[in-house]
């Protein structure tokens, strides 16, 4: 695939189907943990009461963790929208598309993100 090729109307188009796809079900996991969290009951077993709890913490850092998913998820479907998907944004240069298959919401080159890992894995945060 030459460079012209890359990111072409077919491939914007998968890549935006599969994030818009990825955002529904992500909107569908947190409307089904609210509704989750208002069906609970009142338990009088204290260890049953701190099992119902320890669950509810779980599924409420899962849903952070998808929180932060769903906004690179828009993220990134505002970027097929400006014609700036697929390009990393600290080089300028092609992420590829074996890389955005397996994670579409990835903004930097694999060669940037380990740039950016190493660092920060050497300065902190």
């Amino acid at each position: 695939m030459g460079e012209q090729d890359y990111m072409n109307d077919a491939q914007l188009a998968f890549f935006k189907a599969r994030l818009q796809q990825l955002e529904k079900d992500l909107l569908k996991n947190a409307d089904e943990t609210t509704e989750h969290l208002r069906e609970t009951v009142l338990v009088p077993d204290p260890a049953d009461r701190a099992t119902i709890e320890e669950e509810h913490s779980l599924e409420l850092r899962t849903r952070d963790r998808e929180r932060k998913l769903l906004k690179k998820v828009q993220q990134s479907i505002a970027s097929i929208d400006a014609g700036e998907y697929g390009w990393c944004e600290e080089t300028g240069e092609p992420i590829g598309v074996p890389r955005l298959v397996a994670r579409p919401t990835a903004s930097l080159s694999l060669e940037a993100q380990q740039r950016r890992e190493m660092k920060q894995k050497l300065y902190g945060d």
